[in-house]
């Protein structure tokens, strides 16, 4: 079948439609822009973010030798050398794989918000046993997290997982601190998460946003949830002197080996999609994101594999023809998500009916986080601030 027809088969056609003619973000993202060769603002995007965080692939080697050294030296009479989130995922758990391959001393944290899945829980017990890593499980507040998870369905934004990435950097930061760690090494990285849009997911970092929305719709106090501010971030940062490091982006990172190095040193074991070892994940992308607003973040999955050679436009586009979400699961997970939501059927149905909105539509700190940004920026090329791919 050729990406012609395929193409013809996408959803949303609606007048002004238009598809990226080198990956296949399209005009879902209302902020997309083409260049005079139909290629998408996101392409562009992946390839400057590659050459800054990934930098020449000839020096990676230097570079992540470089890495290691500056960590052990850091963490020379301590008794871990970096911290880790582990989700029991492809990324975080290929992360814990590298981190004791080159012979770190690693404190791993895993957040347990009541939606693992038995098969993410047992993917993180196998890692630390195997590679001999201590864990740090943070369980949230389910009553508390229940709530906020409900107020931002009735927000009706398609940011419903922010609170949960918002509390994993929270808890990173807070232990790192506590045990003196200068080093938090994630998952995050070019070649698998590259694209994303903005207008499909905001918010990990904005406390005022997702207090915001508590305030709102919110029946419990959030006293206690692990959150930071900007001013937080800027302390963990400036005066504890705490660096992220995006490990992956310091090596040839192809999910595909990554995936069979971890099955067969591991023992770790496939949960279906891209961040699906949480359930409510792979309910809301899955979902509510594509019947609600929508946006159907398999695109943009996909589009980073390609700007990344790990696969190719036209197996893309077929992989899309499938249903976002399996139609086998898919009527015993809605219930059961909205049953330990503790929403009836007709109450889940009203939260889908309710218009889209978006961040701006509540108090948020976008603007003075984009002022910081411009700051930070300023200062690399006043060469004030060393710059990140430095090593």
């Amino acid at each position: 079948m050729t990406a012609t027809v395929l193409e013809s088969t996408l959803p949303t056609r609606t007048p002004g439609y238009r598809v990226c003619a080198r990956c296949i973000m399209d005009t879902t993202d209302p902020e997309i822009s083409f260049d005079a060769d139909g290629v998408c603002s996101h392409c562009h995007a992946f390839e400057a973010a590659r050459q800054i965080l990934c930098g020449d692939p000839a020096r990676r080697p230097q570079r992540l030798a470089a890495l290691v050294d500056v960590i052990k030296a850091a963490g020379r009479s301590r008794e871990y050398d970096c911290l880790i989130g582990l989700s029991g995922g492809v990324d975080s758990t290929y992360v814990a794989y590298l981190v004791k391959q080159l012979g770190l001393r690693a404190l791993a944290v895993h957040l347990d918000n009541g939606w693992d899945s038995e098969l993410a829980v047992k993917n993180v017990e196998n890692v630390v046993k195997r590679l001999g890593i201590d864990l740090h499980t943070h369980v949230l507040d389910w009553g508390q997290f229940r709530d906020l998870q409900l107020s931002f369905l009735k927000a009706s934004v398609p940011d419903g997982e922010i609170p949960t990435d918002h509390a994993i950097g929270a808890v990173l930061l807070r232990t790192a601190a506590k045990h003196g760690i200068r080093f938090v090494i994630s998952g995050s990285n070019v070649a698998t998460e590259g694209i994303l849009p903005r207008s499909w997911t905001y918010g990990v970092g904005d406390w005022t946003y997702i207090s915001g929305v508590q305030r709102q719709f919110g029946t419990r106090s959030l006293a206690g949830f692990p959150h930071y501010t900007l001013y937080d971030y800027g302390y963990y940062v400036a005066v504890r002197r705490i660096r992220s490091v995006r490990l992956l982006d310091y090596v040839d990172y192809n999910k595909a080996d990554a995936m069979r190095a971890i099955e067969r040193e591991l023992g770790w074991r496939y949960y279906g999609g891209k961040h699906y070892e949480s359930i409510y994940t792979k309910f809301f992308q899955g979902y509510i994101l594509p019947r609600k607003f929508n946006i159907d973040k398999r695109r943009a999955h996909l589009s980073t594999l390609i700007c990344s050679g790990q696969t190719d436009r036209e197996s893309a586009l077929g992989a899309m023809e499938a249903d976002p979400y399996p139609r086998e699961h898919e009527e015993e997970d809605r219930q059961y998500v909205t049953k330990k939501l503790g929403l009836s059927d007709d109450e889940f149905e009203r939260l889908m009916r309710l218009p889209p909105r978006t961040y701006r539509d509540y108090p948020n700190s976008a603007a003075e986080r984009e002022r910081v940004l411009r700051a930070v920026r300023l200062g690399k090329r006043l060469r004030l601030i060393p710059q990140r791919n430095s090593l």
